[in-house]
């Protein structure tokens, strides 16, 4: 699917190792979070119903693909861009910001790059929307 050379191959095999030892639960590929940032942004498109926690949870991948940009090869970044920047602007689209910080509430994130965090479904729906009513 795409072409990378053995270094860039390389530096995606150590990110994840670098990640992992900060912490997330195993040496995620970036394939993996991109399927999943993927994934959830097709969920949110058609109504997030989900529990609120889980939510979190999902939005977590994203957190992963912010850390690992940075420790990838330049030419990783330049071909994976444009399918991170449309994932992300298909996500802002289904969302709407979340002014009232309702998220706040479940979660708390010092990234003030991670705007991810402060965007809410448009469309929510099932325990997701029952949690946001609930406090």
């Amino acid at each position: 699917m795409y072409e990378f050379t053995a270094e860039d191959n390389e530096s995606l095999d150590q990110a994840g190792r670098i990640l992992r030892e900060r912490g997330w639960k195993k040496a995620f590929t970036l394939d993996e979070m991109m399927t999943a940032w993927e994934q959830l942004v097709a969920q949110v498109e058609l109504g997030y119903s989900d529990m609120v926690d889980e939510y979190t949870n999902d939005l977590a991948c994203r957190d992963w693909l912010a850390a690992v940009w940075p420790l990838i090869a330049e030419h990783v970044r330049t071909v994976r861009a444009p399918e991170l920047n449309a994932l992300d602007l298909r996500f802002l689209a289904a969302t709407t910001e979340d002014t009232a910080e309702e998220l706040g509430r479940f979660y708390s994130t010092d990234a003030k790059d991670a705007w991810w965090w402060r965007r809410l479904p448009l469309r929510r729906f099932g325990g997701f929307a029952a949690d946001l009513k609930s406090l």
